[in-house]
């Protein structure tokens, strides 16, 4: 089993940068392949980002691509989402989630542990 705790929200004007973390703790960090994902009120919940185990592969929604960077240290057992240009409709709560997979996943249904969610706010 792998526990999950997201850090780093908080509220930012437009345009300015935020960085997340998620750590893990319990079962290798990199036999998962990681993903963070965000969900505003009243809307579902939706992929942000995802790296695979041995970080070599990223893969981003069109909404973040160019504005957001993921990365883990699984030295650190840890993954990041570098959040730059934010926008106001950036503004959700932040998850990120660990998934057995030997590629890279970016579908929730595929994730097996979640971590309690991290809020962002991103002022107009």
């Amino acid at each position: 089993q792998v526990h999950l705790v997201e850090s780093g929200g908080g509220l930012v004007p437009a345009g300015g940068s935020l960085r997340l973390s998620c750590a893990a703790s319990g079962r290798t960090f990199s036999s998962y392949a990681m993903s963070w994902y965000r969900q505003a009120p009243g809307k579902e919940r939706e992929f942000v980002a995802a790296v695979s185990r041995g970080a070599g592969t990223t893969r981003y929604s069109d909404s973040v691509k160019g504005r957001f960077t993921a990365s883990r240290d699984n030295a650190k057992n840890t993954l990041y989402l570098q959040m730059n240009s934010l926008k106001p409709e950036d503004t959700a709560v932040y998850h990120c989630a660990a998934a057995m997979s030997v590629g890279i996943v970016t579908t929730s249904s595929q994730c097996d542990y979640w971590g309690q969610g991290t809020q962002v706010t991103v002022s107009s």
